[in-house]
């Protein structure tokens, strides 16, 4: 009975969360007045598959030749650590921090103390036993709260960043303010946004169909442009040091990862054949009762959510590592 139970409710979780986007008959206005139950919604389903075929670091990164995609990974969470100039002691705030992943590799590099807030119960609780097994829990801490409405005084910190997590803000003037707000004067702000690049067209079809999948997939209100980005940190007092989408020049396309005609065995999992075997390994799961019913849509959603990421990848419309370090002045 208590396993039906359950199953009911992630039948009924996948619904509230599909029908707030456009595919299914959803307001954009919906969706962003919405957001907080839309994310955690979101997270709810996706987490686990999330660390099963990525890691517990959920980025993107720019890759050299040569290099794995978890190397790349925590090489860009070391680039974060180097830009905000961290050092051993200081108190770190890690915005949308997911399970942890750059979390404990930032503070392990820097020997700093770093704060990760989420408003998902789910990926606090998994973080929490992940910082156990890093031995990282005495330096390292969550709180769970919308980043909207942080539970911190003015001037707390030392550094904030945020890696591919503020896309999910409503109003992303007023979640920059936020941070302007609990960041110490004189001090640095970094972060990775999800972005439409100058060569989205918003008249084009085909642009459209690809920014809905990404945002359907990926749990997001509205996707903004890197020039709405750059006006809101500074329309949020923010003084901007330097910006740059990252893809532009890495020497290894950030899509990569996801590109189904490619084989890697250290990434097997996201590959063409390993989409097909957990594909089926899901099915069969579910016909078993072993993963929750509903658990092959939720795969297939974010298979078409990597095929959105693929695509405007290709055609340099979308960006998921426009960079950005900016400074709270004196």
């Amino acid at each position: 009975m208590v396993q039906n139970d359950w199953l009911n409710v992630q039948v009924a979780i996948r619904y509230r969360y599909e029908k707030y986007h456009t595919s299914f008959g959803g307001l954009d206005e919906e969706r962003i007045a919405n957001y907080t139950d839309v994310v955690n919604k979101y997270y709810d389903l996706v987490t686990s598959f999330y660390e099963y075929g990525w890691g517990e670091s959920f980025h993107f990164a720019p890759r050299w030749k040569g290099e794995s995609l978890s190397e790349s990974i925590k090489r860009h969470e070391h680039f974060f650590a180097l830009q905000l100039g961290l050092k051993a002691g200081q108190k770190v705030l890690d915005v949308g921090c997911g399970i942890g992943g750059p979390l404990r590799e930032i503070a392990r590099f820097s020997s700093t103390s770093v704060t990760g807030l989420n408003n998902n119960e789910y990926q606090i609780a998994r973080a929490k036993v992940l910082n156990g097994v890093a031995g990282v829990e005495q330096t390292c801490n969550f709180e769970k709260a919308d980043f909207m409405k942080m539970p911190f005084p003015d001037n707390s910190f030392d550094a904030v960043y945020a890696i591919e997590a503020t896309c999910h803000a409503p109003d992303i003037v007023g979640c920059y303010k936020e941070i302007y707000r609990v960041l110490k004067p004189g001090q640095y702000f970094a972060a990775d946004e999800w972005c439409m690049t100058e060569a989205f067209d918003p008249n084009n079809q085909e642009h459209q169909q690809i920014k809905a999948e990404i945002e359907l997939g990926d749990g997001l209100p509205d996707i903004r442009s890197t020039r709405q980005c750059l006006a809101a940190l500074k329309e949020a007092g923010f003084e901007v040091i330097w910006e740059k989408d990252l893809a532009k020049d890495s020497p290894l396309p950030w899509y990569l990862p996801i590109d189904t005609s490619q084989f890697s065995l250290s990434n097997f999992r996201v590959t063409s054949i390993g989409r097909f075997f957990t594909r089926n390994m899901i099915k069969a799961f579910e016909y078993m009762g072993i993963a929750p019913k509903g658990s092959q849509r939720v795969q297939a959603f974010l298979e078409k959510a990597a095929e959105g990421l693929f695509v405007g990848g290709k055609k340099e419309i979308f960006t998921p590592i426009y960079f950005f370090l900016a400074r709270k002045p004196q």
